[in-house]
């Protein structure tokens, strides 16, 4: 008997759980706004599993404009939701396809620069002091900057209908986050921030730097 490609609802609840588990050992939410950052990450994820174990909505919704485009794929296996190495031709196992291969450094790299951005800021918030050391010495929002490489990653593994529509919102709303956050950090340091701000870019580092 062949192994289903989807509903495999437990695989969808394991993985949800090990990545929300990691994500919150990696930020470790306190405050109000820092829930709302980990909620939104949280809900891109589970929609993104639901999709890649549970129930492929983009493929289903796609399939008549793929089936008719790329007759030989069947689109509804489960490799079939690596769509960019799909769409392109990548007839080998998608797992090793160049999409997949990059996505892996955008994940594993967002996860590295939230675990550094959170040793530095707990240490900077158990001090009273601005966080300016390690990734803050060359961007002012590493966290949030972190959430919007993860996402990227797995919009590159494997990207949905859903999760598409909501990177851009979720990009914003980390956006809006870290400008309250400045105006905060603003009024507690004063022209210490601002000179701080003034010299270190909110969320791409300057080449070279």
């Amino acid at each position: 008997m062949s192994t289903p490609a989807y509903g495999l609802w437990f695989l969808v609840i394991i993985n949800s759980l090990v990545f929300l588990i990691f994500l919150y050992s990696f930020t470790q939410p306190r405050t109000p706004r820092d829930w709302r950052s980990f909620g939104a990450m949280s809900a891109f994820l589970i929609a993104l599993f639901t999709e890649m174990y549970g129930f492929p909505l983009t493929l289903y919704l796609l399939s008549g404009w793929l089936q008719s485009r790329y007759p030989g794929v069947d689109w509804f296996a489960h490799d079939a939701g690596h769509l960019l190495e799909m769409l392109l031709g990548w007839r080998a196992n998608p797992h090793f396809g160049p999409f997949h291969l990059l996505s892996f450094a955008f994940i594993g790299g967002g996860f590295w620069l939230l675990a550094a951005a959170w040793k530095v800021l707990y240490a900077a918030q158990r001090a009273h002091a601005l966080a300016t050391s390690g990734p803050y010495a060359y961007i002012r929002h590493p966290q949030y900057a972190a959430f919007v490489l993860i996402m990227f990653g797995f919009l590159l593994q494997w990207p949905t209908v859903l999760t598409l529509a909501m990177f851009p919102v979720l990009t914003w709303m980390y956006v809006r986050l870290a400008r309250r956050e400045e105006q905060e950090v603003r009024a507690e340091f004063g022209e210490q921030y601002a000179r701080y701000a003034a010299e270190t870019p909110a969320f791409l580092p300057r080449l070279g730097a």
